[in-house]
């Protein structure tokens, strides 16, 4: 074998993601896992029958069309009309792939090349950075910084250089909860093309913003439509994460690229499901508005509990993580943090230096979920006041 590493050089020092290493140490320990984002209850059971009625109906037992069956590409182009007034072609402008997660591995592949730079926020969800190496590009971070986490534009102009390639957009943001507003997406805009910049942006909590802080997709702004790459998913608006159906919206130019790279990776998947995902994506308007509030009132729920138990809680403006800070227990290390609390309090959180280029930017700072039920997260708030005492 010689002395060549068997991994691949571009994937050294990315490892076991963070969430399965927390969520094994969950079962070893018993602890509740507030660390990995999935619900510990099932979405509709409007939409579950519908997968059921599908697989006995024998649709999508075998392969589905490679672009997703035609049900669920119509429904995701009504989707992004009904919500955001955006028309799109389902033969030509609509995706269908394996979770968010494959969209963003088949986007980065399909449009980088070795060399190229790729401007991301971060905190940044970890696949991320496995993506941009494996298509042999480089990551350059803009860091969002606490407290409010907002992003500072002038940074962001200062980074752009010849290699620019694309910008990587996460909006309403994970791990932070960061919405971006309109004015900031509108400088964001402004920059790309200035400098014809491609974007690609991760939607998956389009449905999960707070406080009246609303999703706006950047492909509605002047000048966007041509150059911006939408990814979302079912997992986090329907709570059946496992399913793993994801979409990428685009341009058919962008949409053939996606599906040059997305063909040789799954091929197609999750068939039955596609056909219940386009069911779900027609639930009426009150579904994703009480979805909205529930998940609002579980993340004051657990806020509340993490304050008392002496975190500094940042408040996100959305999706289903809170990110806290360790610092009042006079600590810095969070990922040493979490491996402890295990023991400490029977919970498990996530440490979101993981998430940093400079894991000292955010060394600190601990992510909690709050997309479980109301038992679980009392529960873990009342074992987190141990931490008080």
């Amino acid at each position: 074998m010689g002395t060549r590493p068997l991994l691949n050089r571009r994937l050294d020092g990315l490892g076991t993601t963070i969430f399965a290493e927390m969520s094994a140490l969950a079962a070893t320990t018993g602890s509740i896992n507030l660390g990995q984002g999935f619900p510990d209850t099932d979405g509709p059971e409007a939409v579950r029958e519908a997968a059921v009625r599908a697989l006995r109906d024998g649709r999508g037992n075998q392969y589905p069309p490679g672009p997703g069956v035609p049900e669920l590409r119509t429904a995701i182009g009504d989707h992004q009309h009904r919500f955001y007034d955006l028309s799109l072609d389902p033969d030509t402008e609509i995706l269908v792939t394996a979770g968010a997660t494959e969209a963003i591995a088949a986007t980065l592949l399909a449009l980088l090349e070795p060399g190229d730079e790729v401007i991301a926020f971060e905190p940044y969800y970890d696949s991320y950075a496995a993506c941009i190496a494996m298509a042999g590009a480089h990551r350059v971070p803009l860091t969002l910084r606490a407290p409010s986490f907002r992003p500072d534009l002038d940074e962001l102009r200062s980074k752009i250089t010849p290699q620019t390639r694309l910008l990587l957009l996460n909006t309403p943001h994970n791990p932070t909860g960061t919405v971006l507003t309109a004015e900031e997406q509108s400088s964001i805009a402004a920059l790309a093309v200035e400098h014809d910049l491609l974007i690609v942006t991760d939607e998956v909590y389009e449905h999960l913003a707070f406080d009246g802080a609303a999703h706006v997709p950047i492909s509605t702004l002047p000048g966007m439509r041509e150059r911006t790459v939408s990814i979302s998913s079912a997992g986090k608006t329907f709570s059946f994460t496992g399913w793993k159906v994801g979409w990428v919206t685009a341009n058919a130019a962008l949409i053939a690229a996606v599906r040059t790279a997305k063909q040789y990776l799954t091929f197609v998947s999750a068939g039955p499901f596609q056909y219940a995902v386009a069911e779900a994506l027609r639930l009426p308007g009150t579904y994703f508005e009480d979805f909205r509030a529930d998940l609002q009132r579980k993340r004051d729920l657990l806020g509340e509990g993490l304050r008392a138990a002496g975190f500094r809680v940042y408040q996100p403006q959305g999706t289903y993580f809170i990110t806290t800070d360790i610092a009042p227990f006079g600590e810095k290390d969070a990922y040493a943090f979490c491996r402890a609390l295990p023991e400490r309090c029977g919970v498990v959180a996530v440490p979101n230096s993981v998430f940093y280029d400079d894991p000292n930017a955010g060394r600190s700072q601990v992510r909690f979920t709050f997309c479980k039920k109301d038992d679980v997260l009392h529960e873990a708030a009342a074992r987190l006041q141990r931490l008080a005492s």
